[in-house]
């Protein structure tokens, strides 16, 4: 693995990343390359990078985990900005460097995307047609889930909070930083919050499974507002051209990356492959680090990036696949 600091010419801070190399790898090669986009709070030391992105280059492909704007050891101030705009232009930056590796075949990238990241890696594709084939695991909507549960179903109420605190803060004020989960699992407990997906989230980004220096899972409230103005399936019936796999777990949570994989492999028509992967026994969750359901998530996905990253794309085909 190789950390690196991306700096394209027309951005104005870095996007930091971990270069996953396959075990053989030499750079006279040309390789496949896949994108991995980590969940809203994340970092690349977490799921997308130090599970799926290690998974992938095992199986032969260079994968860049990057940290987004603003997060994690990437650029960019204020910090804890969620921006989809940025997030999804984050993408094609990252792609811009990889096209200039000399060891990544620029006609064979692919993306991956974890939760909020899921959705972001749908969205980019939709514009982004250097992308050949994209994978959502456990993918959410997150302008669907501010406009809803993270805005109390207040959409409008949220807006004016954030134009109020986001004056303050121009005036000099302290800045507004929302903690997205409990501080703990007995924290959790104790506020009555054990719903399955915070309780389970907490339980990842809290303790030793899963938590890191970079995973803050933190929110500047006041620049979250175009998160509420933002869908990230807005047109795929016309523009998701690429193969697409979605990735779900049938054990649902509030967060709703299984409402929301549903909608977009329904939408997704005009793809040229597009598949459905619906895992029986397992939460959003146990899909970011568990053995099993990652073990069968890879299963599938593993064999669909090598057929539509290949020399030759594979022949069209419409799957849907439940697995136990």
């Amino acid at each position: 693995m190789k950390n690196v600091r991306i700096q394209n010419a027309d951005m104005a801070w870095h996007i930091a990343a971990d270069i996953h190399f396959p075990p053989d790898f030499v750079e006279s090669g040309k390789y496949p390359a896949i994108v991995s986009i980590h969940p809203f709070g994340s970092c690349k030391e977490q799921t997308s990078g130090n599970v799926y992105g290690k998974a992938l280059a095992q199986q032969g492909f260079v994968v860049i985990a990057y940290d987004a704007s603003f997060q994690g050891d990437s650029g960019g101030s204020p910090r804890w900005i969620e921006d989809p705009t940025q997030r999804v232009e984050d993408v094609s930056r990252v792609i811009d460097y990889a096209v200039t590796l000399p060891y990544i075949d620029e006609t064979r990238i692919g993306v991956l995307g974890v939760c909020g990241g899921g959705g972001y890696a749908i969205n980019a594709t939709l514009t982004e047609k250097r992308i050949k084939a994209v994978v959502s695991i456990t993918g959410v909507n997150i302008g669907r889930l501010f406009r809803e549960g993270f805005s109390g179903y207040n959409p409008l109420g949220a807006l004016a909070s954030m134009a109020a605190q986001r004056t303050r803060e121009a005036r000099g004020g302290d800045l507004q930083v929302n903690e997205l989960l409990p501080a703990s699992l007995d924290a959790a407990k104790k506020n009555g919050l054990t719903e399955r997906d915070v309780f389970e989230a907490t339980d990842y980004y809290k303790t030793a499974r899963g938590q890191q220096p970079g995973g803050w899972t933190r929110m500047l409230f006041s620049h979250a507002r175009k998160t509420l103005a933002w869908d990230a399936f807005s047109f795929a019936e016309t523009l998701l051209t690429q193969p697409v796999m979605v990735v779900i777990g049938e054990k649902v949570g509030a967060f709703g990356a299984y409402r929301d994989g549903m909608e977009i492999y329904g939408r997704a028509t005009a793809s040229a492959d597009r598949r459905l992967v619906s895992l029986e026994h397992w939460s959003h969750y146990d899909l970011y680090d568990k053995p099993e359901p990652v073990a069968k998530a890879l299963d599938e996905l593993v064999p669909f990036f090598k057929s539509h990253l290949a020399a030759r794309q594979s022949a069209s085909s419409d799957t849907t696949k439940t697995a136990a």
